[in-house]
């Protein structure tokens, strides 16, 4: 019994340390993960000019374009349930670029799938490219994604993100000048402990059918056009198992184990027979 204790102390202890670490921002404020050689080969090269046209990515890639300054850059990515994404920009200006009249102002904004501006909850969304300057970089770091929230929430929800990157002040005559942007998201999983119940259907991925208009229901042929846009590399996992599943069981087996103790421990001791004459 003590045995089985603390194994399931260890159990618990654990996997409550690890949801913490990944709970906790990072100071530096660099995203964690990397992009392997694969990652950066198959990366785009290119931007979309409005949400219909955004150009596709995967969390760990780095896309680049050419861009005029003023022009809307569009991107989506995937983030899944219990991940948190930070989304990191880069702006520079080739050295042709050097007659720039004053600064120039740069900001990136994220919307989900159903293009719901969603807010950063730290880094610096805007900056100023100035005079002196040949560059200039952008993070927002969001929210954790649910697998299900209220209909009158804006919480983030599994499927695709889009990125905007765009000229919010400028002098007329920067107008136009030439620029290179990269894009690079990385989104860590945060752990069973930001689980909650329910879940969608399929992730929110627009222009998708995602429900049977004639059965009323979630159709398969709808979930497998929902699954072939843009998703992570080992697919979609809302709803499935989670470490949080290891606290329930976990503290299960304390409550049996203690309840055994105590049980043990005050139940009365059995005194002896007495001797038949």
């Amino acid at each position: 019994m003590f045995t089985g204790s603390l194994l399931a102390a260890a159990l618990l202890l654990g996997t409550a340390g690890a949801a913490a670490a990944d709970e906790t921002p990072d100071p530096s404020g660099t995203a964690t993960g990397s992009s392997d050689g694969s990652d950066s080969a198959q990366a785009p090269t290119e931007a979309g000019t409005s949400f219909r046209t955004a150009t596709a990515f995967r969390p760990g890639q780095r896309a680049t374009a050419g861009a005029s300054t003023g022009d809307y850059l569009y991107w989506v990515f995937p983030v899944d349930v219990g991940q948190r994404a930070t989304v990191k920009a880069k702006i520079a200006l080739p050295d042709s670029a050097a007659a720039r009249k004053g600064p120039v102002t740069w900001q990136i904004d994220v919307y989900d799938g159903l293009r719901r501006r969603q807010a950063c909850v730290y880094g610096a969304q805007t900056r100023t490219l100035t005079a002196d300057k040949s560059s200039v970089e952008l993070r927002c770091v969001l929210r954790t994604v649910r697998a299900w929230a209220e209909p009158w929430s804006a919480d983030p929800l599994p499927g695709s993100y889009f990125v905007r990157l765009t000229v919010l002040d400028a002098q007329e005559q920067d107008l136009g000048l030439p620029v290179t942007t990269e894009i690079e998201a990385q989104a860590p999983s945060q752990g069973g402990a930001q689980a909650v119940d329910g879940k969608l259907s399929v992730p929110l991925t627009p222009g998708r059918t995602t429900v049977s208009q004639s059965g009323g229901g979630a159709s398969s042929e709808g979930a497998r056009l929902a699954a072939s846009g843009v998703e992570p590399e080992g697919g979609w996992s809302s709803g499935r198992w989670t470490d949080r599943w290891l606290w329930t069981v976990g503290g299960g087996v304390l409550g049996a184990l203690a309840g055994i103790a105590g049980y043990t421990l005050a139940r009365p001791a059995r005194r002896p027979a007495a001797p038949r004459v």
